[in-house]
């Protein structure tokens, strides 16, 4: 190891779950969201896996995450889903990337940007159908519809999609599940009367791609997923493997008496004489704090808790009377393979998901990007 830690991405595994992921959806285009630096996974390198898997396209969540796709030579379809007033849409419509509009202004602002660019802006109208996030309300659907269409009309957008996202799709029978699915099919209809030729319509997270085929329309759109952690965690896994382990090097190994406090607030003290290990590896780099004396990482063939708090750089694990050297390989967590905890065990042992858990993992940590296509090493 270069540095004292980690995050090592399997890329083939990426490959191989987006590849199982087109298949459970039936053929149906895939999106593969590689925002927020694809889930903490390495943005360029993962999507470039995704696209080897058979993603059809991209979806990021600001512009700058797709310029820099465009600045990597990425020429396939990339969409930003979220919508801020800020963003720089002239840049994001000159480098043909697509932009979310679920809002009559924001219908007009993309027009303005195109108008500046010369170039016509390709957009994805979306509606709220029971997320209450982001989207046009079905009150306010009718306006947005018009103003898309209309400057459709003069030549600087194009509707390209019409789209929405669930909230409870993870919830298997969840009755949000089918009133969102019928107000989406209202709006796509409403939308189509009024004109709109949309070439692709989506609403299908990760959880609706994996159970819901009446969902899948003409395109899906997982994340988490194409990581290999399931978004359902109680129906299973569904075939898909974990892309990312984390590792530190053992960094000091001592031994010391009986009541001794382990690292800050004694919240550990130890019954007797024994041999502490630090990792270096602590909230800086993504550890939770809150997972003080509640996660296990796999030292030395065995899981060890946390012993005592977690601290921005490091963190204490007792290894007891196990002659465990400075300098082993300390797994966190990763596929389980070797006995390590998963990131959907540690996201249990702190009433979280997994997605926060691989996502966390700070800038600091390299990313070592493995597979039969790749294999370099990119900080950050």
């Amino acid at each position: 190891m270069k540095e004292p830690v980690e995050a090592r991405v399997d890329l083939d595994a990426v490959r191989a779950n987006v590849a199982l992921l087109r298949e459970r959806a039936g053929g149906t285009e895939v999106m593969a969201m590689v925002k927020a630096e694809a889930y903490g996974h390495g943005l360029v390198e993962t999507a470039r896996a995704a696209l080897d898997g058979g993603a059809a396209w991209l979806g990021v969540a600001r512009v700058a995450e797709a310029l820099r796709l465009r600045a990597a030579g990425i020429s396939a379809p990339v969409l930003v889903a979220v919508a801020t007033r800020g963003e720089p849409y002239e840049d994001a419509v000159a480098a043909g990337v697509d932009l979310t509009v679920g809002s009559a202004w924001l219908a007009r602002r993309v027009t303005e940007a195109a108008e500046r660019s010369g170039r016509a802006a390709r957009v994805h109208l979306k509606v709220d159908t029971g997320l209450s996030r982001g989207g046009a309300t079905m009150a306010d659907w009718p306006a947005t519809v018009e103003a898309a269409l209309a400057a459709q009309a003069s030549g600087h957008l194009e509707v390209v999609g019409l789209m929405s996202h669930f909230a409870c799709a993870d919830e298997p029978g969840h009755p949000s599940v089918s009133r969102q699915l019928t107000a989406f099919r209202e709006a796509v209809e409403y939308a189509e009367k009024a004109g709109a030729r949309p070439r692709v319509r989506h609403l299908s997270n990760s959880a609706a791609t994996l159970t819901l085929p009446e969902a899948r329309y003409d395109l899906v759109r997982p994340g988490i997923a194409m990581y290999g952690l399931t978004p359902i965690p109680q129906a299973g896994t569904f075939g898909l493997r974990p892309a990312m382990t984390l590792v530190a090097e053992l960094a000091a190994v001592k031994r010391v008496p009986a009541r001794s406090g382990v690292s800050y607030g004694h919240t550990y003290v130890t019954e007797r004489e024994t041999t502490l290990g630090l990792v270096p590896a602590g909230y800086g780099d993504g550890v939770p704090r809150h997972g003080s004396g509640l996660l296990e990482v796999l030292v030395g063939g065995r899981r060890r808790r946390i012993a005592g708090r977690v601290c921005m750089d490091q963190f204490v694990v007792d290894l007891v009377d196990d002659a465990v050297p400075a300098g082993d390989e300390v797994l966190l967590f990763g596929p389980g393979d070797r006995g390590e905890p998963t990131a959907q065990e540690w996201a249990d042992a702190l009433g979280t998901i997994s997605y926060e858990i691989v996502t966390r993992i700070g800038t600091r940590v390299p990313r070592v990007h493995t597979g039969t296509a790749v294999e370099r090493t990119v900080d950050g």
